[in-house]
């Protein structure tokens, strides 16, 4: 089993297919867009495929270290991933081919007008690495 990384993006990645951005959709395309979602992650958690899966809030700063004291915190001037990154699903698998096939379903989303978004999905492999520990 291999465990890959799937990223929805806001923006970043080509336009999908039915490109109309959740703000201007129904509440009721929200919600069948949500239960999509849900469903296909209780079906992959029956499976053994599903490991996690969240959804991002808008809000997020950058921070590193610099020095002693106070780290420096900043919005931008970087595209950031709060503009980029909608979301994640971590899914485990047999194969590559295996998580090319569970993005394409999970592209296939309903989004305005009930239509499949279409949209793109980054698919990253996860390192397994687990470090030696010695005494």
């Amino acid at each position: 089993m291999a465990k890959y990384l799937l990223l929805k993006h806001y923006r970043g990645a080509p336009a999908s297919v039915n490109d109309v951005p959740m703000d201007r959709w129904t509440p009721e395309e929200i919600d069948a867009h949500m239960t999509y979602l849900d469903e296909w992650a209780a079906k992959l958690e029956r499976s053994g495929e599903f490991v996690d899966g969240k959804a991002l809030a808008p809000e997020g700063v950058w921070v590193r270290h610099d020095g002693e004291g106070r780290p420096p915190v900043t919005d931008g001037p970087f595209a950031e991933t709060k503009d980029l990154i909608a979301g994640w699903m971590v899914i485990d698998v047999d194969s590559y081919e295996r998580a090319i096939e569970l993005a394409g379903q999970l592209s296939a989303a309903p989004g305005a007008g009930g239509a499949p978004l279409g949209e793109w999905l980054e698919v990253r492999p996860l390192y397994d690495y687990t470090p030696t520990i010695t005494e």
